[in-house]
């Protein structure tokens, strides 16, 4: 009998927020190649219809929410709607987020509070909702999407690196504790990729594009396909072994 393959992900139902763009598209179109059916929570209906456009043809089930993370009293209605549709949650991807450009001396408390409800207060309360019904199931996987910013100070986002480096314990915290039920909690570090939110450091800041480069062993900007191999392996039965860990995607950016 050949052996099942471990990357395989039939029958599985993930959630991607965030998932209509850049790195969560990535995730998003990859885990479906894998097999598994796909709901993208996000807040822009445009970019929504566009990712469920590229969903169609991979031939799974697909489904697209219009989400602000950041506004908790719509977490759980979208969940319940995702299992309705296409059935019990068994993978998350936390990746929606947003960055403020401003130091602690010119943010506003609000700035820094919504930076904190998307980047991270978010990802425990999905992660909690998840969870639940990934026990009933008896296995499940969560994958945060952490950043280099959660090794890395920086005077320019501190919210942002404040939020992600705090993701990172919180991943380690719930592995620890959900691993009773078979559910395993890693995360993502990726580090400079080509998406629309990095576009401009290349035309408009030359000299941290040439930095960033010189930095990388590998030389370029990866992509955001380039993420979802990575993603495929967290959300299968090839990782069931691993948990609380956090896998860095940046061409070696983090060990130079």
């Amino acid at each position: 009998m050949p052996t099942p393959n471990l990357f395989d992900l039939s029958g599985r139902v993930a959630v991607v927020t965030g998932g209509n763009g850049g790195i969560g598209r990535g995730i998003a179109l990859g885990l479906a190649q894998a097999g598994a059916a796909i709901a993208v929570l996000a807040r822009n209906q445009e970019k929504n219809q566009r990712v469920m456009r590229e969903l169609q043809p991979l031939g799974v089930a697909a489904l697209a929410v219009k989400v602000d993370v950041s506004a908790r009293g719509e977490l759980q209605p979208a969940l319940k709607k995702v299992e309705e549709t296409l059935g019990p949650i068994s993978i998350l991807v936390n990746n929606a987020a947003i960055a403020v450009r401003a130091g602690i001396l010119d943010q506003t408390p609000e700035e820094w509070d919504k930076v904190m409800e998307t980047n991270l207060n978010a990802c425990f309360l999905l992660s909690k909702l998840a969870a639940q019904s990934m026990i009933k199931q008896g296995r499940g996987k969560i994958i945060n999407l952490a950043s280099m910013y959660s090794f890395f100070g920086s005077g320019r986002i501190p919210s942002y690196s404040a939020a992600k480096g705090a993701l990172v314990q919180l991943t380690k915290s719930m592995a620890i504790e959900l691993a009773a039920f078979n559910i395993q909690v890693n995360a993502i570090a990726p580090g400079w990729i080509e998406t629309d939110l990095t576009a401009p450091v290349k035309t408009d800041f030359p000299a941290l594009y040439q930095e960033i480069i010189t930095r990388t062993p590998a030389g370029r900007f990866g992509s955001a396909d380039e993420c979802a191999g990575t993603a495929v392996f967290l959300a299968s039965r090839a990782s069931d072994f691993v948990t609380g860990a956090t896998i860095c995607v940046d061409g070696g950016y983090a060990i130079r």
